[in-house]
């Protein structure tokens, strides 16, 4: 059952979205997501050094007393069109601490100024960057949230077809894998979901995609095929429109060999993970760190 935080998330969430119901309206919505993820604020301890990579705009978020020879390389969410390194600071910043590492964010290119490929291609060059400052892959993870979560997905497939060595892993939180949007759970939690519904998806998809179709692996990597991928750490809530995304996604991974992992959050709504007062997001985190430590080593 959800904790008591949950659900109250959950129903401030959702009166939320009532009141403004302009979230298809992209500048909106990227000043809205701004402003409300900047009241969480940052620990005072946390390091944090702005720099270029790959031609973008990154960030590393940094623990004291964290290792430097090991990094996770972070997608935020969005749905494509939004989103920032401000808007995933504190959700950058725990998991900095959980794992201990490194988090290197990346400020990729949005739609629909840049449609498909453009968010691919940046990730794609992060990693390769990556690898030329002399990091390991087995000393790399990747993650992302939502579109993040679809797109960190995404660049394994990517770097498998370029014949790039894999990550130690990634992690993804309530990964956007399907544009298309045919899994199951975007009409049977409609009504479960506060945060996320299906036109709205439909919208920021056609941005996104541009001329591509929506079951192209690259843009929607459940199409995709998943032989010799990294090991996947995949969070979802059950109370979320792209829980068939997550499930569908671990499915076919593990048909394929990958050593996929999934772990439903009861009565947990959508990237649940960046609210710090959440119970649900310490075990969430708590998660990562054990795959971590599975995955990389200690």
């Amino acid at each position: 059952m959800a904790s008591p935080r949950m659900q109250e998330f959950s129903a401030r969430i959702r009166a939320n979205r009532a009141a403004n119901p302009n979230g298809n309206d992209v500048m909106a919505s990227r000043a809205s997501m701004e402003a409300e993820m900047a009241k969480l604020g940052l620990p005072d301890d946390i390091e944090r050094e702005d720099l270029v990579v790959a031609g973008r705009p990154a960030r590393w978020t940094r623990i004291p007393g964290g290792r430097s020879d090991r990094a996770l390389l972070y997608l935020h969410g969005g749905a494509y069109v939004r989103g920032s390194l401000d808007t995933h600071a504190e959700l950058m910043a725990r998991l900095a601490r959980a794992t201990g590492m490194g988090v290197l964010g990346l400020d990729y290119r949005l739609a629909p100024e840049h449609p498909y490929p453009a968010a691919l291609t940046d990730a794609v060059a992060a990693y390769r960057w990556l690898l030329d400052t002399g990091l390991a892959p087995r000393e790399i993870l990747i993650g992302g949230d939502s579109a993040g979560g679809g797109l960190a997905a995404a660049t394994l497939l990517a770097l498998r077809e370029a014949e790039l060595p894999q990550p130690a892993g990634a992690v993804l939180f309530s990964p956007w894998t399907d544009l298309s949007g045919s899994g199951d759970s975007v009409k049977s939690r409609a009504e479960a979901d506060p945060m996320v519904n299906a036109a709205s998806l439909a919208v920021m998809a056609r941005h996104y995609l541009g001329d591509a179709a929506a079951e192209t692996p690259g843009a929607s990597p459940l199409f995709g095929h998943f032989e010799g991928i990294a090991p996947l750490l995949i969070q979802v809530g059950d109370a979320e429109v792209l829980l068939d995304d997550a499930v569908r996604l671990h499915e076919r991974a593990a048909a394929a060999g990958v050593d996929s992992s999934l772990r439903v959050f009861d009565g947990a709504f959508h990237v649940f993970q960046a609210i710090p007062a959440l119970p649900e997001a310490a075990e969430a985190l708590a998660d990562v760190t054990r795959f971590c430590r599975r995955v990389i080593g200690d």
